[in-house]
């Protein structure tokens, strides 16, 4: 199931096709059956801590749901949420909703569960942990529930080399596993360290080495 990493291009959108399953697979699975209609859960939670793919998985379902044609919106939790639902609605960070927000999102759930519109919400704990109104917590508990983990060390270094063959750029084992050593942990700035590293080498017309990623991360010129 390694092989479901197809499509990750430098500045492409969150989609399907370029996330990082993991330990989350069931999880991705169960997000792709929800925006392909292929699932009858209409109330669908993500939880886990920054870096564990939540927002990308938010994103990429709405992507898919509009390509097929249908109505989609993404929203944190500091926009306003709709009176009536589209056909997905993914609210992200849960947490920080306002009580107008909860009251919305409250309503909307309620909504979903009539068949009116499907929701897929993420936040940073488990339902029952939330800082929400109880009923609120309760209700985002009602349907399939999945604690998302970071990716794995294994995991950052196939995305890494997934990323480099994506730019046309021969990655060194060494460089990646020096990039996990000694630059910010989460995925999204390891790729753009292979960009930059890549646009630097182009730059200087050198080979991407170990030594020519000291010179970049010294000379301050990576994100």
């Amino acid at each position: 199931m390694r092989q479901l990493i197809l499509d990750i291009r430098p500045d492409a959108p969150p989609s399907f096709a370029n996330y990082l399953p993991g330990g989350n697979l069931e999880a991705f699975l169960t997000v792709r059956a929800m925006a392909a209609g292929a699932s009858a859960e209409a109330i669908l939670y993500l939880w886990g801590p920054e870096g564990a793919g939540r927002t990308h998985l938010l994103r990429a379902a709405v992507g898919a749901v509009r390509t097929a044609g249908l109505d989609a919106a993404y929203l944190s939790a500091d926009q306003s949420l709709p009176d009536e639902a589209p056909s997905l609605l993914a609210v992200d960070d849960v947490q920080g909703l306002s009580d107008v927000g909860q009251l919305a999102l409250f309503n909307l759930i309620n909504a979903a569960r009539e068949g009116m519109g499907r929701i897929l919400a993420a936040g940073d704990v488990p339902p029952a942990r939330l800082p929400l109104r109880p009923d609120l917590a309760t209700r985002l508990s009602w349907g399939l529930v999945y604690g998302l983990v970071p990716p794995s060390e294994a995991d950052k270094l196939m995305a890494l080399a997934e990323r480099a063959r994506a730019r046309g750029m021969d990655l060194p084992d060494e460089v990646a596993r020096y990039l996990l050593r000694h630059c910010r942990r989460d995925l999204p700035n390891l790729l753009a360290q292979v960009d930059a590293l890549d646009a630097y080498s182009l730059s200087l017309k050198r080979p991407v080495s170990l030594p020519l990623l000291r010179d970049l991360l010294s000379a301050g010129s990576a994100p």
